[in-house]
């Protein structure tokens, strides 16, 4: 028997341990924020890579945004090493998963196996694709014993909230330096016969405008700032919304409506602050001196940085100098460039490769619409060979009932073990 048709029939009988891995992984509660469990996921994730025969380390990215004692920023680095020297194969996937929300038909930390799925928060998006990362390489490893270089596994923090506890605080320690990992593939769920090479870009902002307070039964007396913030959303509606309808991208971003750029208006808080639940009373009759909104722009590869910033605050000039009582504030909250990976780099030609083999046909590529953790292991790291392939489906991230199929996973993970093998020289 060739050793590939070995490696995937490896895989396949270890589905039972990849069904239970999985479950064992959506039931601890990683909730982020404000960052729940990740010790224990560690812990977890620790005592099952050293029975592999692993080395492992857990890093708590102390100082990053978001650690504190009370939700401390914890990630575990695993590396199981060869027979003889050769590159390094790093799967990196994140352990926290974003809120619950409304509308579960099943326990979202139950890990219900039903029709031949895996139900729970955070089972495609990502503790599916990490599950099927390690089959992949425990069964790689029995059916390669003498393969050249190292495998890595990582658990990180925080990719729900920016990555700055995770991944971005090891590649500022060095951990995806080039000098020591050469092939990154993030399991992040794309979908089990497309490859992601990239992402597109990201601007936050803040955006505050002012007033002056006044009693609520004079509103004459004051200047209120939401209803200058309308004003913004209004030349939003107007103009901006229209202008960013026509960028277009020939990046391959799914789904079709985010192949243009979009802004989506996060939050908006003006007035008074809610009171807490208890409280019975009525709210005090004031103007509001202050609106405050946050914006999400995602941008394209061939958008500079500088005029995604300056749309906004030429939007804001031209109000202050037609709108009477107009001022604002802008505060960058967060930026990310965009980022593809060429479709001829190794780790991507490996997995093309690997998709042909299980799935009969060639691979799709793809770019997400949204930031995952590629941005901090390229601009961070200097690591350009990374992509994202994993099982699971892009669209059911982060929605009630998530779930991941148990075959989906099967098969990735088969893809993933025969991109060790030729990587790795098995």
């Amino acid at each position: 028997m060739r050793i590939k048709d070995r490696l995937t029939r490896e895989i396949e009988a270890r589905r039972d341990d990849l069904v239970a891995l999985t479950q064992d992984l959506i039931r601890i509660p990683t909730r982020n924020p404000p960052g729940e469990n990740y010790r224990e996921i560690c812990d977890y994730l620790d005592r099952r890579l050293l029975r592999a025969g692993f080395h492992t380390e857990l890093i708590r990215a102390t100082g990053a945004i978001g650690d504190s004692d009370r939700h401390p920023r914890w990630n575990i680095v695993a590396r199981r090493e060869g027979a003889r020297p050769g590159a390094c194969v790093h799967f990196n996937s994140h352990i926290d998963v974003v809120e619950v929300g409304h509308g579960w038909t099943t326990d979202p930390f139950g890990g219900e196996v039903r029709d031949g799925r895996i139900y729970g928060r955070g089972a495609c998006d990502m503790k599916g694709g990490l599950a099927a990362s390690i089959i992949a390489a425990e069964a790689f490893v029995a059916s390669c014993p003498d393969f050249a270089g190292a495998i890595e596994i990582s658990g990180t923090a925080d990719e729900e909230s920016g990555g700055f506890g995770g991944v971005a605080y090891l590649a500022e320690k060095g951990w995806f330096n080039p000098e020591r990992v050469q092939h990154v593939i993030i399991p992040e769920p794309l979908n089990k016969d497309r490859i992601c090479l990239g992402h597109r870009g990201v601007w936050w902002a803040e955006i505050e405008t002012h007033g002056e307070i006044a009693h609520g039964s004079m509103p004459f007396l004051g200047d209120c700032a939401v209803r200058h913030m309308g004003a913004v959303i209004d030349a939003m509606e107007q103009n901006l919304f229209p202008a960013l309808a026509q960028k277009r991208t020939d990046m391959p971003v799914v789904p079709e409506g985010a192949r243009q750029s979009t802004l989506n208006i996060n939050s908006i808080h003006g007035g008074e602050p809610e009171q807490a639940a208890d409280y019975t009373g009525l709210p005090s009759p004031c103007v509001p001196d202050r609106c405050r909104m946050v914006i999400d722009r995602r941008f394209l590869i061939e958008e500079d940085i500088g005029a995604v910033e300056s749309e906004i605050r030429d939007l804001l000039e031209t109000l202050r100098k037609g709108r009477p009582g107009f001022d604002y504030e802008i505060r960058e909250l967060h930026r990310v460039l965009p980022s593809m990976t060429e479709k001829d780099a190794p780790v991507v030609g490996a997995v093309a490769r690997g998709v042909a083999q299980v799935f009969g046909r060639e691979a799709d590529y793809v770019v997400s619409p949204g930031t995952y953790d590629q941005k901090h292991i390229d601009r961070i790291g200097r690591l350009k060979n990374c992509i994202a392939y994993g099982p699971g489906i892009l669209d059911l991230a982060h929605k009630p009932d998530e779930y991941v199929g148990i075959d989906d996973m099967v098969q990735s993970a088969q893809v993933m073990g025969l991109a060790l093998h030729e990587l790795l020289g098995g």
